[in-house]
């Protein structure tokens, strides 16, 4: 079961790092002003998206093999594995709103300011702190 623990969190951090990276992406595509930067930019979003979202679905294999295996039965009654597994799934949501970004983009169907993406970048970033502390104290 360590195995299965440690493949889940190589996957996590491999899909994180790729959430942290796209929407900087983002932000620069919405201030860039030539073509020839927003197309490379847009190249670089969809190979990111796509190299990141095998690392997603790896993550939620491993996390389901845990989960079944014994985190269901020895924390089904804790307040914070529900939680957790709330904040993976609006995750997941915030991953396929990217990879909506990425298409929207590439089509130059921007709607947003440089600064909405910033603000949009730090989603992960809280998602992370709440589940490494979720998984790790179990504070309820």
């Amino acid at each position: 079961m360590i195995w299965i623990k440690a493949f889940h969190i190589i996957f996590m951090v491999a899909w994180f790092a790729g959430l942290f990276y796209l929407p900087r992406l983002f932000v620069n595509h919405a201030m860039a002003e030539e073509d020839d930067v927003k197309a490379r930019l847009a190249l670089m979003e969809r190979k990111l998206y796509r190299f990141i979202t095998p690392w997603m679905l790896l993550t939620i294999v491993f996390g389901l093999w845990l989960l079944f295996d014994y985190a269901w039965a020895a924390y089904s009654q804790m307040l914070w594995l529900h939680l957790k597994l709330l904040l993976v799934a609006a995750l997941v949501g915030y991953h396929f709103y990217c990879g909506k970004i990425v298409r929207d983009l590439a089509a130059s169907r921007n709607r947003r300011s440089h600064v909405w993406y910033r603000w949009f970048n730090e989603l992960p970033v809280l998602v992370l702190f709440a589940v490494v502390i979720l998984a790790v104290v179990k504070p309820f």
